[in-house]
């Protein structure tokens, strides 16, 4: 609690106006006439700027607020004083200011006056600078009215805008409030690529190998400062060709307690972002050991319990090693225990001697509290064991023991005393609020004890009517209660039904999949099945073809004069044949082979690349133009550069391929003066009526080339008369 001194004579030399200095030691200001200086029991955010922010005119909901600025600066002073400034600024003019002077403490009395909506607040909280705090004075999720916390502290209130951002500044800076928190103390600092890696190019995969570098070695670089600063982290990279894509680091720190800030540098960047609470949540500024109800659950496993004046369970814990000063520690660093409270009757002795160490009141029940209605106490509240179920119904049970009481006792004690320090001496001392209330005036701790007399006045006695309506009160709660009780049931259900419906959402989904796992195999067992088909269909015909290649092989083996050793399927059928083959071939040895014939259906392109892709042709070689006609130069040309030994033609070649061919010099003869026996696809025909073809081309190429010269003569004499006529 602060306490209030009137200065002495000497001090009131100190003035607050703008631009001004006061003492920060006791925050002394001018009121009225009097000089008062407030001193507070806290530590007060010395060597800092604290920012006291109210509403001036306007709404942030509106298009242009205007806010009341007062600026409490305690750095750079000689003496422990407080320099003031005060503005109208725009909430523009404001943020700028906050992002300038990056203030220790931004302090209003209603966070929602800077932010339209939750959403909007956590953007606004995101964007403070790292060491600034939102700070609202009037208290946590149920703020009190700003005079009433500035009369409680000793400060100046007025309803002048401007006023209440300076009682706000002033209550801030005496570390009075609650700061605004969504983010944790976890850090997520993200490496990743600071440009895209394109659509690709000649040099895309050096270009993205090296940007995939940079991100891997400037990851290195964070790591490496994270490990200098000691700070615990959890690595999480994405590899990518060349290095990685982004790297993410989860650091338990807050961000200004991190060597590494939010920047791009060419081919990488690097963000930096504290991770953000379920909702909005409010820290103290200053962590005081309250008052609290403690259960106890002794034996080999010792389980205690801390449960706040208002019925809150503030922690649990139990341990099989820790001795009784362990457990002591423990409880003095979550409060001071007003109520210690077992669970049996009588109070064993263990609990007893916690009872005698914190000087605090005991409560035990009447009777040994039965499981069932520990259970029943307890269901809302998550514990690791029995023991700890113990130590937790016990606290409650006490609270629930003492909570008129407390409720009575809150209701005598002043705005200005301590109401959990009055509960704490009623339970010890069993004295009655009043005694309590003058004796902690007399100690100097509550004020004039004459305003605690009038405060802490008895109740009156309730009339039937009142008493009626009290007991009508308390049904309702419990009837409200037992509602709520019925709607967490209903949630349970429905979260149960929906655990059920997605279950059953999964097995129709497996299903599905089976049933179309058993459609493929069918289909892939069909496809197996076709397959197996056509194996069988083309194993038919490599044996077909099989024996037709023997056939041909005996084909070319055959060096006989005449067909007549050849029957329709091109093989000699008996051996009688083979003697009368050797007989004639030996008659006939002067008389000449069979050469290979190659077959071009048509004169084309197209049928050329059969002929060549099935069978080729070679220099040398004799070729049949089945159909000879239609062939152009570019197709003449192509069979001339095969150069083959004769063509033999069914048709008649054109005038242009007839002419390229003549001038490549490759003989062409009618097919009707050569005998061609065809077996399947190849032909074949006796060497020497092909050489009698060529010798009759050749005559006739003779003739044609004499008749080529005498046209040419002709031509010439001709030119030479018309040359002389002129």
């Amino acid at each position: 609690m602060s306490s209030v001194a009137t200065a002495s004579s000497a001090e009131t030399g100190k003035r607050d106006t703008r631009g001004e200095s006061v003492s920060a030691t006791g925050v002394e200001y001018i009121f009225g006439a009097t000089l008062v200086a407030v001193v507070n029991d806290r530590t007060s955010a010395l060597d800092s700027v604290v920012f006291g922010v109210d509403i001036q005119s306007g709404d942030i909901r509106g298009d242009s607020p205007s806010y009341a600025l007062v600026v409490l600066d305690t750095r750079d002073t000689e003496s422990d004083e407080v320099r003031i400034e005060r503005d109208v600024v725009s909430f523009r003019k404001l943020r700028r200011l906050i992002e300038r002077d990056e203030p220790r403490v931004v302090a209003t009395d209603n966070m929602y006056e800077l932010a339209t909506d939750k959403d909007d607040l956590v953007r606004f909280l995101r964007w403070l600078p790292h060491e600034t705090q939102l700070v609202q004075v009037t208290g946590a999720e149920r703020p009190e009215p700003l005079s009433r916390v500035a009369s409680r502290h000793g400060v100046p209130y007025g309803k002048d805008p401007m006023k209440e951002a300076e009682a706000a500044a002033r209550l801030a800076l005496a570390n009075v409030g609650y700061e605004v928190a969504a983010f944790e103390n976890t850090t997520t600092v993200k490496v990743s690529r600071g440009r895209s890696t394109g659509k690709g190019g000649w040099s895309q995969d050096r270009y993205t190998r090296r940007i995939h570098g940079s991100v891997k070695q400037q990851s290195r670089e964070v790591e490496s400062s994270l490990k200098e600063a000691n700070l615990d982290y959890e690595r999480d990279v994405t590899e990518k060709y060349g290095g990685y894509s982004q790297a993410l680091f989860t650091v338990e720190a807050r961000p200004e307690d991190i060597p590494v800030s939010t920047h791009r540098s060419g081919d990488t960047r690097v963000e930096i972002e504290r991770e953000r609470r379920d909702g909005i949540e409010f820290e103290p500024l200053v962590k005081r050991r309250d008052r609290v109800i403690v259960g106890i659950d002794p034996g080999t496993t010792t389980a205690v319990a801390v449960v706040g004046l208002d019925g809150r369970v503030l922690d649990v814990h139990s341990t099989r090693t820790a001795d009784t000063a362990a457990v002591i520690e423990w409880l003095i660093e979550r409060g001071r225990p007003s109520l210690v409270a077992a669970d049996v009757q009588p109070m064993p002795e263990t609990v007893e001697k916690f009872r005698r160490s914190f000087d605090a009141a005991g409560w035990a029940p009447a009777s040994d509290i039965p499981v069932d209605e520990k259970l029943h106490r307890t269901r809302d509240i998550d514990y690791d064991n029995d023991h700890e179920r113990d130590a937790l119904a016990a606290a409650l049970f006490a609270f629930d023991a003492h909570e008129d009481q407390f409720e009575r006792i809150s209701r005598k004690v002043p705005a200005d005393v301590d109401r959990e320090e009055v509960i704490a001496r009623v339970l010890a001392s069993e004295e009655s609020v009043e005694a309590v209330l003058r004796e902690m005036a007399d100690d100097g701790d509550g004020g004039d004890p004459d305003d605690a007399d009038e405060e802490a006045h008895e109740e009156p006695e309730l009339t039937p009517e009142e008493r009626e309506i009290r007991e009508l009160r308390s049904r309702v709660e419990r009837l409200e209660s037992h509602v709520e009780d019925l709607k967490s049931t209903i949630e349970e259900k429905d979260e149960t039904i929906e655990e059920y419906k997605e279950e059953l959402s999964d097995a129709r989904r497996e299903e599905r999949r089976e049933a179309r796992e058993r459609r493929e195999v069918t289909r892939l067992e069909r496809e197996n099945g076709r397959l197996e088909r056509k194996v069988e269909s083309l194993e038919s015909d490599k044996a077909e073809l099989a024996d037709k290649l023997d056939q041909l092989k005996s084909l070319w083996k055959l060096d006989h004069s005449n067909f007549a050793d050849v029957n329709t399927n091109g093989i000699l059928t008996s051996d009688s044949e083979w003697e009368v083959a050797g007989r004639e071939s030996e008659a006939n040895e002067s008389g000449g082979n069979l050469v290979p014939v190659k077959i071009v259906e048509q004169f084309t392109n197209g049928a050329l690349d059969h002929t060549v892709e099935e069978y080729g042709i070679a220099a040398g070689d004799v070729v049949y133009l089945r159909d000879a006609s239609g062939a152009g130069r570019t197709t003449a040309e192509r069979l001339a550069e095969f150069d083959p030994k004769v063509v033999l033609r069914s048709g008649n070649l054109s005038e242009v391929a007839d002419e390229v061919l003549f001038e490549a010099d490759i003989p062409v003869a009618p097919a009707d003066g050569v005998t061609i026996q065809e077996i399947d696809e190849l032909a074949v025909a006796k060497e020497s009526e092909v050489a009698a073809a060529i010798d009759d081309w050749k005559e006739r190429a003779e003739e044609r080339q004499k008749e080529q010269r005498e046209e040419m003569v002709d031509q010439i004499i001709s030119e030479h008369r018309a040359e002389n006529r002129r």
